[in-house]
């Protein structure tokens, strides 16, 4: 498996964290994913895929903070 690319926002103005995810999202084929990386814990990202993307995207914490938050998020296979 190659490896995905990491998106860190921590950088990235927080009115452009989730439009940057979107579009990360967007461009993955079939089983593509990436690692996000976030200064607080993402669940209102997660509650916004739901919404969006039901039964379209994986959703796995890889580090659960205090500090630093990785989440895998993938789109599912088709």
């Amino acid at each position: 498996m190659p490896q995905e690319e990491i998106l860190d926002v921590r950088a990235l103005a927080p009115m452009l964290r989730h439009s940057t995810i979107f579009s990360m999202f967007g461009a993955l084929k079939s089983g593509e994913g990436f690692v996000l990386v976030n200064d607080h814990d993402p669940k209102p990202l997660y509650y916004q895929f739901s919404a969006e993307h039901q039964g379209e995207f994986e959703w796995t914490y890889l580090e659960e903070g205090p500090e630093v938050w990785r989440v895998r998020i993938g789109r599912a296979q088709q």
